[in-house]
Parts: structure tokens; C-alpha cells; sequence
């Protein structure tokens, strides 16, 4: 059983930063791409950034691409997301996602497993 567990959500000022963790059980981490998107109220679940297996190649959307940074620590089934410079678009509830290849994806339709979702809001 695969589980993906968020954490790291909160309030944070405009212009502050947060990092999410996810930590991954149930299969070997290290084989498998992870993602992270959002979902902002009355709007659809988007991608934010996504990681390879081996953590060398990343890709980000392009409304956070300079402020978020994804990173993986295998020995740890970790992966996180920091976020810095946030905006009050950012708002929205945060989701590990674990794909079923080695290569970052960049499709909800790419990922195999979700966690519950962290919420994370950006006041003005």
C-alpha cells in the first residue's frame, strides 16, 4: 500500500516562505518520479513542479518557476517543496503526487498515487 503523507502547510505572509515535505512508504521511492500540484478553491488541481527518479531533472509550471524549488532525498523517501516569494495566488491546497516512471511528468494522468493534500494560504 503506497502512501504519500504532506506536511509543511500553514499561513504565511505575502513575500514569505514555507517548504512542504511528503514522505513516501509502500514502495521503493527511488525508482519512481514525484510531482506536487495544487488546487485553489473552485479552480481545477494544477501541476506546480514535478522531480525524476534520480532527482536530476526537474520542471516547474511557470507561475512558480524562480520561486519554487523541488527537491528529493531518496534515503529518506522525502520529497519537498520549497516556496519562496509567495503570492496570494498561490493559495491553494498542496498534493504530493507519485508517478509510475523514472521521468518527471508533468500530467495529472502521469501520477499513480496521491497524498490527502496540505492547505497553504498567503495573506496580502
Amino acid at each position: 500500500q503506497v502512501q504519500l503523507v504532506e506536511s509543511g502547510g500553514g499561513l504565511v505572509q505575502a513575500g514569505g516562505s514555507l517548504r512542504l515535505s511528503c514522505a513516501a512508504s509502500g514502495r521503493t521511492f527511488s525508482r519512481y518520479a514525484m510531482g506536487w500540484f495544487r488546487q485553489a478553491p473552485g479552480k481545477e488541481r494544477e501541476f506546480v513542479a514535478t522531480i525524476s527518479a534520480s532527482g536530476f531533472t526537474t520542471n516547474y509550471a511557470d507561475s512558480v518557476k524562480g520561486r519554487f524549488t523541488i527537491s528529493r532525498d531518496n534515503a529518506k523517501n522525502t520529497v519537498y517543496l520549497q516556496m519562496n516569494s509567495l503570492k496570494p495566488e498561490d493559495t491553494a491546497v498542496y498534493y504530493c503526487a507519485g508517478s509510475g516512471t523514472i521521468f518527471a511528468a508533468l500530467r495529472r494522468e502521469e501520477y499513480d498515487y496521491w497524498g490527502q493534500g496540505t492547505q497553504v494560504a498567503v495573506s496580502s
